[in-house]
């Protein structure tokens, strides 16, 4: 694979949320992952195949969706739309994450069909990545009559996480902590629906049923679309240690008090960024960066915080190697600067204020896949190829 030069870097955004902006002007890239961070002066001799001038915007890392609801390709069948899953990558978004594949016309509900869905649209998206964008696809739902066999083959034959429980007929505590100690066991990721019911089925469930069955992720805190009330809430921050998702499909007043409670009892690690799309709201290609935006201007976090719970928090949590600008892990990384027409003097700042950021180049895996997003409005400096 080639070798990336990026030098003339103005801000360097971790993706750590207890370091969020790091010492230095340029990031080399070799085979895919990155290799060094820092001044480039400290580099020393560099062979490279490409150089990019980034004309000092700012570097972050490629955003991770945390709650997408897909299904197989890039088409959802709850919006009738195609092409979805490659317009979130133009928002900046380079890893995307199924919460479930409910929407799937038809999906079966028995044992065997609902591991074979989980396994098909693991492997499916292992090998299709929608523009250049990495999902991790086949989120397994749980259903009656699963066993811990088929969760030690859904895991061989790589299949990650737990979809939203809740969504499907295992929704008592009781029942589902069973699940949820076979599916840790084998090293998924367990996410578990929060709040109102979403979709006919689906269960209203409380921060106790949450604590008992005890997943990863408490999805969608602030609802998917209803958010549980402020007692809930307060209850999952402090009596427990799960991962709290905030997705742009909920309620938005709901989103910043988690985040202004979270930063009283010094918990921002545990935050995490979803769209919860496509759903009845729709199909919302810049809803990361929308609740960026919302909680950096609204809450008591900076904008370089808010970045890190939508790409080092969620690479965490879901064991991913991506989400931070560190030696050793992917490529993932995307320019940005202050939009075009802004107050803001820099993508930060204009994020502060409330404006989108206008997204730039977009590599994944060290490869060029975007060079101007078609979706954020225009960057005000524009980074230069210059090999």
């Amino acid at each position: 694979m080639s070798k990336l030069l990026l030098k003339n870097i103005g801000t360097i955004v971790s993706g750590n949320i207890e370091n969020p902006i790091l010492e230095g002007d340029a990031v080399y890239v070799e085979d895919g992952k990155i290799a060094k961070v820092g001044k480039l002066a400290d580099f020393g001799e560099l062979s490279c195949d490409s150089v990019v001038d980034c004309n000092g915007i700012t570097l972050i890392p490629g955003l991770i969706d945390s709650h997408c609801h897909t299904i197989l390709g890039d088409y959802t069948s709850r919006q009738n739309q195609a092409g979805f899953l490659e317009s979130e990558l133009h928002g900046g978004v380079t890893t995307i994450i199924s919460a479930g594949e409910v929407h799937l016309k038809g999906r079966p509900k028995d044992p065997a069909g609902t591991k074979a869905l989980a396994i098909l649209a693991a492997k499916s998206f292992q090998n299709f990545r929608p523009g250049g964008a990495k999902v991790q696809g086949g989120s397994v739902i749980l259903e009656k009559g699963l066993t811990k066999d088929d969760f030690a083959e859904m895991a061989r034959e790589g299949v990650r996480a737990v979809g939203e429980i809740g969504l499907g007929s295992v929704k008592e505590p009781a029942e589902a902590k069973v699940m949820v100690q076979w599916a840790k066991e084998f090293g998924m990721t367990v996410m578990m629906h929060t709040g109102g019911t979403s979709i006919p089925g689906s269960s209203t469930i409380t921060a106790e049923m949450v604590k008992e069955t005890d997943p990863d992720i408490a999805s969608h805190v602030n609802g998917g679309p209803t958010s549980v009330s402020y007692g809930e809430m307060e209850k999952l921050v402090k009596e427990s240690d799960v991962a709290l998702e905030i997705v742009h499909c909920g309620n938005p007043l709901m989103s910043c008090r988690t985040v202004d409670l979270c930063v009283e009892e010094n918990v921002l690690h545990r935050i995490i960024i979803g769209n919860d799309a496509p759903s009845g709201t729709g199909v919302v290609p810049l809803g990361i960066l929308r609740v960026i935006c919302h909680l950096a201007s609204l809450t008591n976090v900076t904008a370089a915080q808010a970045i890190a719970m939508a790409s080092g928090n969620t690479a965490k949590v879901h064991k991913l190697d991506t989400g931070r600008i560190e030696p050793g892990l992917a490529a993932d990384l995307v320019l940005i600067d202050t939009p075009m027409g802004s107050v803001g003097s820099d993508a930060l700042s204009a994020i502060e204020i409330g404006d989108l950021p206008g997204v730039s180049m977009i590599f994944v895996d060290g490869e060029m896949v975007v060079a101007k997003s078609r979706n954020t409005p225009p960057v005000a400096t524009k980074p230069v190829v210059l090999q």
